[in-house]
């Protein structure tokens, strides 16, 4: 028999087994709530981090695709649709303007070129020959090649050859007295036009030769040096050359040729007036040997028709320069520019301003290169334009003026879709500042008056084409010569290329005008009132 107690019945235990493992059961269920709950919270902390996390991604994917349209506009800015000049222009963006100007599709019936009517630019023989020259007959036949020698006179024929005679170096010794003054007993010695006593010098034509090749033909000095010397036979020196431009730029300044310019541009009704950047190797230095601030340019200011262009050279892009010019300021008729602020400041006392078209048709394109739906209003606003300009040039060839109910419809046109190009890019998402569309919009908006301008004065030219076209020159000789020495050279150049197109368009020949200034007798242009 064993001596071990009897333990609880079955039933007991079965229940302390249950009550333990209800135990359990109720920690893990409260460890699951506290898990949960924890799961809970981090759910709403990830919930919030994620909703921040996408907020910040959808906003940065929105900056992002704007630069990208900011860049994508910067690349596709060319002469076409910008103030971007041609010679800076991409080889992407020079051959898309070539193909641009080659869609035309010529007739396969249409002869290369002239077509019949057309008067041509051939010489006409002249009536007045300077002389005249017998040719030795004909000795043998054309045809089949006989002897001629006997043959019977079948009349005569004609030609005429224009050509200048062979160019040599006229090389002359001039005999120069000297007589002394009974009264004060001083030597004066004879003088002859442009030679020094005791010296040998190049004379005028020659001299006519090296300014005309250089600043009207835009050679480079030395080049100009090597041509002279392969033309003339002469071999001059570059420092010649160099020369002879400053002094004629000083003869043209002692003559007063500034001073007249400025007189004569601010006695007529309309001025045209653009600037373009320049390159100098060795700019104006401060008293203590500083660069001097700010970018040097050529400012013209010309007549619409040419009879007056003038170029000057300011140090920098800034109102005071401009205004230093001495020709706008106090001036009251009408001036076509582009829209530089530097410009506005004589806007008050002008009878008008004219914004030139040609650089709103650019900088539209612009703007419609952006996107071709949401932009489109800048195309109506080109094209409302382009029929006010053919309106306009009707009118001017019939005597008239513009059909009034004409001009209102197409302000009209203008102004809603300009509206349009203000309201649907005024919350348009760009990196910096406002949309380029929208500030183009508000622009045409703010200064639409001087956008119209010429629909009323036709005195006004509506593009400011002259002045690109004054432009041109120094930009090309800059292109030809890499940059300008200093300050001084180019001044000269701008003095010099001015003088000689102002001459040229009022009826001198270029060599005509620079033989009268040698000889102490310029050209200077008068004011339209004297």
């Amino acid at each position: 028999m064993s001596d071990t107690p009897p333990g609880p019945p079955a039933e007991e235990r079965l229940r302390a087994a249950n009550a333990r493992l209800r135990q359990v059961v109720e920690a893990k269920d409260a460890e699951i709530g506290t898990l949960k709950a924890m799961i809970a919270a981090l759910r709403s902390e990830f919930a919030a981090e994620l909703a921040g996390r996408d907020e910040r991604v959808d906003e940065r994917i929105a900056a992002l695709e704007a630069e990208l349209a900011k860049l994508r506009a910067q690349i596709a800015k060319d002469s076409t649709n910008s103030s971007i000049p041609p010679s800076k222009d991409s080889i992407e963006a020079k051959a898309k303007r070539k193909k641009a100007s080659s869609q035309r599709v010529r007739s396969k019936d249409r002869a290369p070129g002239g077509q019949p009517g057309h008067p041509g630019s051939g010489l006409e023989p002249t009536r007045d020959p300077d002389r005249t020259e017998q040719a030795e007959p004909p000795a043998e036949c054309s045809g089949c090649g006989a002897e001629l020698t006997g043959a019977a006179d079948a009349g005569s024929g004609w030609t005429q050859i224009w050509d200048i005679p062979p160019i040599e170096l006229e090389k002359v010794h001039w005999i120069l007295p000297r007589r002394r003054c009974g009264c004060c007993r001083k030597t004066t010695t004879a003088a002859v036009p442009f030679g020094q006593a005791g010296a040998v010098v190049y004379g005028p034509n020659l001299n006519a030769a090296v300014v005309l090749l250089s600043n009207e033909g835009n050679v480079p000095v030395e080049r100009t040096a090597t041509v002279i010397e392969a033309l003339l036979g002469v071999p001059v020196s570059s420092g010649f050359v160099a020369r002879a431009l400053e002094r004629f730029a000083q003869r043209l300044a002692a003559a007063g040729f500034d001073a007249a310019m400025k007189t004569a541009l601010r006695s007529e009704p309309v001025m045209c007036g653009d600037e373009t950047p320049v390159n100098i190797a060795y700019p104006d230095t401060g008293e203590h040997g500083e660069v001097m601030p700010g970018a040097p340019h050529v400012v013209t200011l010309r007549t619409p028709d040419g009879r007056l262009v003038w170029l000057a050279v300011i140090g920098s892009r800034s109102k005071a320069s401009i205004k230093d010019l001495g020709v706008l300021d106090g001036y009251a008729g009408y001036l076509v520019r582009d829209d530089y602020a530097a410009w506005h400041q004589f806007d008050a006392q002008l009878a008008g301003v004219q914004q030139c078209v040609a650089h709103l048709f650019r900088h539209l394109q612009g703007v419609l290169d952006l996107h071709k739906d949401w932009q489109a209003w800048a195309g109506q606003v080109r094209q409302v334009l382009r029929e006010a300009g053919a309106a306009v040039e009707q009118a001017k060839a019939d005597g008239t003026a513009v059909d009034p109910q004409l001009l209102d419809e197409l302000r009209k046109r203008y102004d809603d879709a300009v509206r349009w190009g203000m309201i649907t890019n005024r919350h348009r998402d760009w990196p910096k500042g406002n949309h380029p569309g929208y500030n183009l919009a508000k622009r045409l908006h703010d200064k639409a008056e001087q956008v119209w301008l010429f629909t009323r004065e036709f005195k006004i030219p509506w593009t400011n084409n002259a002045s690109e076209q004054a432009l041109k020159a120094p930009k090309r000789h800059q292109a030809v010569s890499g940059y300008w020495h200093t300050t001084t050279t180019l001044a000269g150049y701008c003095r010099i290329r001015s003088y000689l197109t102002t001459a040229r368009n009022n009826g001198l020949r270029a060599i005509d005008a620079i033989h009268a200034t040698l000889l102490g007798n310029p050209w200077l242009p008068a004011p339209v009132t004297a």
